[in-house]
């Protein structure tokens, strides 16, 4: 058997490296973010308003499954070589159509953080575009060097993709329907909010809300701690936005702040020692029957064992006090509604704390239809 000459073998080592790191970027990049299609889903949401592209914003849940799914599966078959040629044709026009799209994404800056490797690793705007600069040539030279694969499918080829595009998409529908496989939020199981409230940090970012004056047409930026926000009667939200402070608390829990018109409690439920059960849904509307009627289960076992229950909710008080569930009355409370999505990843779904550490997260969906929740204990 003649043995490849020296630069045969040099370009086979530069195409295998480039495959890999290609490979490894794509599985990681898509995993994290196929764990969490909710996060995804509005930070599409984020770029089609930047685009004035509204009109696909129902679709954007969607769109985040198959992109991450697509993603994810592009790195399986870049690693394991299956169907080599095709793949690498598509990874290269995803990567050309993703640098010029982060390129102009870095120069005009319509959304803070591009949101490519989900919750689990920010990347500025500009740091995303060099880091798609070094991975097209890459994509590039693993198409060049698949020139000669055949380009006919074999059954083990159409057997691995059938596998791996079932894990790829299976991963961000499960995540979907009921709660991130891997949660990479600030609000995981196991946080103990005023101990992360209190972490320093020298560069910080803090949220504003952006409303619409009803009457004059006007807009104006809102602190989280401002309540003049929640008249619905008078102000039409609009955006949100981030500003660079400094000397602030970790801006991973900072947004956590609740409301009971008009007064801050949020330090009254933190120093609760006992069991609180937060019904998170921050549109009423979503609560559905089947959901209600689990809910209202779950809060009659609460109340049994003495736990505390409340909703929390991003709608106006003056019009949603409360809310009946079954034949048990459960107080609204005002959280802003990118907090609740941050906190669970669900319609709706119930947060439990205990002394102030979260140490249940429960998808409406994933409830029996008897309620039940686990018994966290004496309150």
């Amino acid at each position: 058997m003649k043995l490849p000459d020296k630069r045969a073998r040099i370009l086979w080592w530069c195409a295998t490296v480039c495959r890999i790191v290609l490979a490894a970027t794509f599985i990681f990049s898509g995993f994290v973010k196929a764990v969490d299609p909710w996060g995804t889903g509005i930070k599409i949401g984020e770029y089609l308003a930047a685009f004035e592209m509204e009109w696909l914003y129902g679709w954007r849940f969607g769109i985040s499954i198959w992109l991450n799914g697509a993603e994810l599966m592009m790195g399986l078959m870049l690693l394991f070589k299956v169907r080599i040629r095709l793949v690498s044709i598509f990874a290269t026009a995803a990567m050309l159509f993703f640098t010029i799209l982060t390129f102009a994404i870095a120069i005009w800056n319509p959304v803070e953080d591009c949101g490519c490797f989900g919750e689990a690793i920010k990347l500025t705007n500009w740091a995303t575009f060099v880091k798609n600069l070094i991975l097209l040539p890459m994509s590039v030279f693993v198409l060049w060097s698949s020139r000669k694969m055949p380009a006919m499918p074999t059954l083990k080829d159409g057997a691995f993709m059938l596998l791996f595009g079932s894990i790829a998409f299976g991963i961000g529908i499960y995540s979907y329907h009921h709660l991130p496989l891997i949660d990479f939020l600030p609000y995981k199981i196991g946080t103990n909010l005023p101990e992360a409230m209190s972490v320093p940090s020298q560069n910080d970012v803090e949220t504003l809300v952006i409303y619409r004056d009803r009457e004059t047409g006007r807009e104006r930026e809102f602190e989280l701690g401002d309540t003049t926000w929640y008249d619905g009667s008078r102000w039409e939200f609009v955006d949100t936005k981030t500003v660079s402070i400094r000397n602030s608390v970790h801006p991973s829990v900072r947004d956590f702040a609740i409301f009971d018109q008009g007064d801050f409690i949020t330090q009254e439920i933190l120093d609760d020692p006992g069991v609180v059960y937060m019904i998170c849904a921050s549109e009423l509307s979503d609560i559905q029957k089947k959901c209600e009627r689990r809910l209202a289960m779950a809060v009659q076992q609460a109340e049994e064992r003495g736990y505390r229950v409340m909703c929390l909710t991003a709608e106006p008080l003056n019009i949603y006090p409360g809310i009946m569930l079954g034949g048990h009355y459960v107080e609204c409370y005002n959280m802003d509604a990118t907090t609740i999505k941050t906190m669970i990843r669900a319609k709706v779904g119930v947060v439990v704390l205990k002394g102030g550490t979260i140490i249940d997260k429960v998808n409406c969906r994933d409830m029996l239809d008897k309620g039940e929740l686990p018994d966290y204990g004496i309150r």
